[in-house]
């Protein structure tokens, strides 16, 4: 029964939740004449002064004045935000053009640029939007605390043994499906429910990892993966909403990010299997196991009165 990574949730579990409890920060950027915008900061959670937490660094020919930017040759080149990652997890950049266009992009501390084009047009070839998307997806899902949570909770159900295949692909083909869905338009969920289930389907399996009771789970892992990733990818879906994607080369940014997602996830599995091989047999990493369940069961609980909360009282 896999022991895996136990030893290093309980050192970086409390850091999830804190990260779990970032602020995002938003700027509105109008473009009021060719190369004219007003642009201002707002806090999305979080009802502090902004001060000078975050630092733009605007494409090369913009100068910035107060709430207002001039840029000669227009809006374009790498926007770029310092200071992420430590009081601001991320910023969400949303322009609004002169033709009434609208266009957000979204900047963490792995991604602290995006580039832009003078217009809403994204005028990047194929293989530049797939790179950029594929990087996207990876950021994402090792950035994702809750969504890498239910991984580990997986593991910890099923162990390192020939029916983890089965479950991680489950896992995989229900989150993909919905992503898609999600993404194209044709499936539309508000995100306070989906992110609740995604904390409750937490619980649920770090609850079903805790005995060894022949239940549903215990029996068909595979199944219970594929219903809850049904849930998660709606979860992948509204980060990718956020991020945005283009009109053109659409097919491909949306495989992109998902095989993108997949990586991150393969990596992560991938090393948990590396510490398990090389820790299986220590004492220290054996005893971990359930403190490690119940420590992921506490923050997985916590998410979830915090997001059912959100839900009752939206």
């Amino acid at each position: 029964m896999s022991r895996l990574l136990a030893l290093l949730l309980l050192v970086l579990l409390p850091q999830m939740v804190a990260a779990h409890e970032m602020s995002m920060a938003e700027m509105q950027l109008r473009e009021q004449a060719p190369g004219a915008f007003i642009w201002q900061w707002s806090a999305v959670n979080d009802k502090r002064p902004m001060n000078n937490d975050l630092r733009v660094r605007w494409p090369d020919g913009c100068i910035a004045a107060a709430n207002s930017l001039r840029c000669s040759n227009g809006l374009r080149g790498p926007l770029a935000i310092d200071g992420l990652g430590q009081r601001y997890s991320a910023a969400i950049v949303r322009i609004t053009w002169l033709d009434g266009q609208t266009r957000v992009h979204t900047l963490t501390t792995r991604q602290q640029q995006v580039p832009l084009f003078g217009s809403a047009d994204d005028d990047r070839g194929l293989g530049a939007i797939a790179s950029a998307y594929v990087a996207l997806g990876v950021e994402h899902i090792l950035g994702g605390f809750d969504h890498l949570m239910f991984v580990f909770a997986l593991l910890f159900l099923v162990g390192f043994n020939k029916r983890l295949v089965l479950t991680i692909t489950a896992f995989t083909v229900a989150h993909s499906l919905t992503l898609a869905s999600s993404a194209l338009g044709w499936l539309t969920l508000r995100s306070p429910p989906v992110e609740a289930t995604i904390a409750l389907s937490i619980l649920l399996v770090v609850a079903e990892a805790l005995h060894s009771r022949q239940t549903l789970a215990r029996r068909w892992p595979a199944l219970v993966a594929f219903l809850f990733g049904l849930v998660h990818g709606l979860g992948f879906a509204g980060a990718l909403k956020e991020i945005g994607l283009p009109d053109h080369h659409l097919p491909a940014a949306l495989l992109s990010f998902n095989v993108g997602v997949e990586l991150g996830q393969l990596l992560v599995v991938g090393i948990a299997f590396a510490v398990w091989k090389l820790l299986a047999r220590a004492p220290a990493f054996i005893a971990a196991r359930v403190p490690a369940l119940y420590l992921m069961g506490s923050v997985a609980a916590y998410w979830s009165i915090e997001r059912v909360l959100a839900v009752l009282s939206a």
